[in-house]
């Protein structure tokens, strides 16, 4: 079935002390090729059928209406997917 990815990432003025503690966690494991970390959101919408134009029109809709705090909140992507397995590569 395909899904919906939506990602959800602070605005880049708002304050990130989960980013920021990772990223010191970073550096004390030893990983020092990283500068910054920022966290967000992501969530995945498996849709029942075909994903049409009104289907991506919900999913982009209920992005900025629930999935986010358009306040201190960008919705960074809304993709469809079609891959059974979303995973890390190596």
């Amino acid at each position: 079935m395909p899904r919906i990815i939506v990602d959800v990432m602070p605005k880049p003025e708002i304050l990130d002390p989960q980013g920021k503690a990772i990223a010191g966690a970073l550096q004390r494991l030893g990983q020092t090729g990283f500068s910054a970390v920022r966290q967000g959101k992501r969530f995945e919408l498996t849709v029942d059928g075909e994903v049409t134009e009104e289907v991506l029109e919900q999913a982009r809709h209920a992005a900025v209406t629930l999935l986010s705090n358009p306040v201190i909140e960008d919705v960074t992507r809304v993709e469809v997917v079609k891959d059974a397995t979303i995973g890390v590569s190596e």
